[in-house]
């Protein structure tokens, strides 16, 4: 497995799967596997409760966003949607939790890193929320 030379960029994503959907990395894994990709896109999964999972090693480079993948870390907050699939902010207290404290080890780890949400870098509306709003907010 390739590994990144660089890390200027923390992408974050979401499953797009409802509230009620509580999967976690060995999930999206499976899901990853079945599009026969090597393994699971991104290097983190924050599931409902806030529990942190680790995907891809860390130093490894992902498969979350292409074009960014070799120079960026990827985590995925699980839900993102509503019942009818549609784009929806539906993210748990304890997931905001996680993610500051993630971004905050991950700022420390690769100083100067740039916060990013998947639709700053494609036409998705992943990851149904604000990003640049969201890291101005913890500043």
């Amino acid at each position: 497995m390739a590994k990144r030379n660089r890390t200027e960029k923390i992408i974050i994503h979401c499953s797009a799967t409802k509230p009620t959907m509580d999967i976690g990395a060995s999930d999206i894994d499976r899901w990853h596997r079945e599009k026969g990709w090597l393994k699971i896109g991104y290097h983190y999964v924050i599931r409902r409760n806030g529990q942190l999972e680790d995907g891809r090693d860390i130093e490894d480079v992902g498969a979350h966003a292409k074009g960014n993948n070799a120079n960026s870390v990827g985590i995925c907050m699980v839900g993102g949607v509503d019942e009818n699939m549609k784009p929806e902010d539906n993210f748990t207290d304890e997931q905001w939790i996680t993610l500051e404290t993630t971004v905050d080890m991950l700022e420390e780890k690769y100083s100067g890193v740039e916060i990013i949400g998947h639709n700053d870098v494609s036409s998705k509306a992943c990851p149904s929320f604000n990003v640049g709003e969201w890291n101005a907010s913890r500043k």
